[in-house]
């Protein structure tokens, strides 16, 4: 373990902030976060340079390794990388172009997700996610739903003669398994397709399949882009709004999502933007940049004279 590089130790472990910044049965005065806990000629590494590279680590590994085990390693780590950080300076690196703008191009990242982070998070609380819930949600009637298979098929006439065969009598499910397209992965449990919303199918395959009663099936052949379908509704109910609990998380992304997506647009509106075609030439106001500027049509030839 004492062995690996940075990027392996960074990737075997994890640990959170709290456990770091106050590490057990340790002194007040030792568990800052300015507390230093290396030097490498004379640069200081903190508690928080610690903490800070624990925080990327992935979290499932966060029980795998007990904070006393991983200090250490993290520690040696950081003092890894601060020696290649100066031998990469000393060899003047950090000075060349290419590598500078690499450099640039993470601090301006860094500065763009500090920016979002304490524009958004603040807004998303319990109180606003619950608010959502309650607005979406809560008091709502459920969606209807309906438990329906099918039979794809490739044509209207393979689709029309399983119809044929399901008025005399064959077995839906066994007919689905032997004529069924066998790249549906339907195809194989009978064509089941369990209960499903309206939005959750194809428009086309949704408005008949909610007009069939339980255990009727289409008389006509269905088309959609994936091919033609013989549709048999087996059970309908209504469904129940989710608890809060199950979309919880849904919901925050979503917020997320839109608060972060108004605080740009405010942002752009707040600057003036040019856009320009990969050829340098500026776009005009409501287009979109491009690769190449599309060629003028060729003039037509002169007509032929004698």
């Amino acid at each position: 373990m004492r062995s690996l590089s940075v990027t392996t130790a960074l990737a075997a472990a994890a640990i959170s902030f709290a456990a770091l910044a106050a590490p057990p049965k340790q002194p007040a005065a030792a568990s800052g976060p300015n507390t230093v806990v290396a030097t490498v000629n004379g640069e200081p590494i903190r508690m928080s340079d610690v903490a800070t590279a624990a925080q990327g680590l992935p979290p499932q590994i966060q029980q795998q390794m007990a904070p006393d085990k991983l200090y250490p390693l993290l520690v040696e780590q950081l003092v890894s990388g601060k020696a290649v950080q100066i031998q990469a300076r000393k060899q003047g690196l950090d000075r060349d172009p290419a590598v500078a703008r690499q450099m640039q191009a993470a601090a301006d990242q860094v500065l763009q997700g500090v920016a979002l982070r304490k524009a958004v998070l603040p807004k998303v609380d319990e109180e606003a996610i619950k608010a959502a819930y309650d607005k979406e949600y809560a008091g709502k009637p459920g969606e209807p739903e309906v438990h329906a298979r099918h039979i794809l098929v490739d044509s209207e006439a393979k689709a029309k003669d399983v119809i044929a065969q399901l008025d005399k009598g064959a077995k839906f499910d066994e007919l689905a398994k032997k004529v069924g397209d066998p790249k549906d992965p339907s195809t194989q449990q009978g064509g089941d397709l369990g209960f499903f919303k309206k939005g959750d199918m194809l428009a086309e395959f949704s408005a008949v399949a909610f007009t069939l009663k339980p255990n009727e099936y289409t008389k006509t052949p269905v088309h959609t882009r994936y091919g033609w379908h013989v549709i048999q509704v087996l059970e309908t109910r209504t469904s129940s709004p989710p608890t809060y609990d199950q979309v919880h998380d849904d919901i925050k992304q979503k917020l997320l999502q839109a608060d972060a997506k108004a605080f740009i647009a405010e942002a752009k509106a707040a600057v003036k933007v040019q856009l320009y075609n990969a050829d340098g030439t500026p776009v005009k106001p409501g287009a979109e940049p491009v690769m190449k500027p599309q060629a003028a049509p060729a003039a037509a030839p002169a007509p032929a004279t004698k």
